[in-house]
């Protein structure tokens, strides 16, 4: 007989989250200051001028900087603080089916405890990804961005009726409570991770709460046409 989920209940509980040193690892192209990978389909700097402006007309940070990107409005982003177009790109580029704790009109700053954590939740989407293009074998270079947080946060640790809204499988119930708690003013959830069960995870919502990011080290990825073959190795 199948065992029923319990239902979760109303909202989950608020929790003074004191985190420093959080990992959130991206690829390295997109690092402020880093070679634009348009730069590989220019003939010249002109014609790279002229991408960069296709680019920028449908870049959605920069829609959302001048108010013209519906998810989230100038007033939200930061601006003046190291690395502050990482963070904002953060929440203006959603994936467009949305993520566990977002939509696809606004994303959110993802981050977990742990390094193992972080290489675990990239490596379950990357191994998926090239999987379902039937990539034969791939390397890619990451960087951490590490980043603090002080504030009461949602909760969903150590109690087993959110379960719910941590389907390995379905972003369905986890995307309904993040819009809910959204429209109440959260600043985010803290969750168990899923890829990596004694690993914990962050979602912020906002991007002021997004504290003194800083780049970490290089890792690099190794894909070899088998999942159970993917590894982490140091840049």
């Amino acid at each position: 007989m199948k065992r029923k989920r319990a239902r979760a209940p109303e909202l989950p509980p608020l929790s003074l989250v004191r985190r420093f040193d959080t990992y959130r690892l991206i690829p390295e192209r997109f690092i402020d200051g880093g070679e634009s990978v348009l730069r590989r389909i220019a003939d010249s700097d002109e014609h790279l001028n002229e991408i960069f402006d296709l680019d920028h007309a449908t870049n959605e940070r920069l829609w959302a900087e001048n108010e013209r990107l519906p998810g989230i409005g100038i007033q939200e982003l930061v601006f003046g603080v190291p690395n502050y177009r990482i963070v904002n790109a953060a929440f203006c580029h959603a994936h467009p089916l949305g993520s566990r704790f977002n939509g696809p009109e606004r994303g959110a700053w993802y981050a977990a405890f742990e390094r193992e954590t972080s290489e675990s939740e990239v490596m379950f989407h990357k191994v998926l990804e090239f999987v379902e293009t039937n990539w034969p074998e791939e390397e890619v270079v990451y960087r951490e961005l590490l980043a603090d947080f002080s504030g009461e946060f949602h909760d969903l640790r150590g109690d087993s009726c959110f379960e719910v809204y941590l389907d390995p499988d379905s972003y369905v119930a986890s995307q309904a409570l993040a819009e809910r708690l959204l429209e109440l003013g959260s600043l985010g959830v803290v969750y168990p991770s899923v890829r990596r069960p004694e690993g914990t995870c962050l979602a912020c919502f906002r991007p002021a709460m997004v504290g003194h990011v800083r780049l970490g080290g290089r890792r690099v990825f190794h894909y070899r046409g088998d999942p159970s073959s993917s590894t982490w190795s140091d840049g």
